[in-house]
């Protein structure tokens, strides 16, 4: 019995340390993204997210705007919309501006 608590203490401490990590990890992946989104930008690389943006969010009626994630390795940026509960992930050239393609 008393092992039984043991494991099942030690597993509620173990979801509560993920509980505090996890947050954490995002946090610093998303200061990583911006960090080489704007090292990019500085070099003449990529457009701004904000242009980006301009022409994107236009052509998205009805849907709203959840963000932007930016992967450097792909020069793209993802920007999240949702519509009627949907989630819609527009891909976008970050060098051109141009959609790449759009998923659900």
């Amino acid at each position: 019995m008393a092992l039984r608590i043991m494991r099942w203490t030690t597993g509620i401490l173990g979801l509560g340390l993920l509980a505090v990590l996890a947050p954490a990890a995002d946090a610093q992946q998303r200061a990583d993204e911006q960090g080489d989104a704007r090292r990019d930008l500085r070099n003449g690389n990529v457009r701004s997210l904000r242009e980006i943006e301009a022409r994107v969010l236009p052509t998205k009626r009805g849907m709203q705007y959840l963000g932007p994630e930016y992967d450097p390795t792909a020069m793209a940026y993802r920007l999240k919309f949702i519509r009627d509960g949907r989630v819609v992930f527009v891909d976008v050239d970050a060098r051109t501006g141009q959609i790449l393609g759009e998923s659900r």
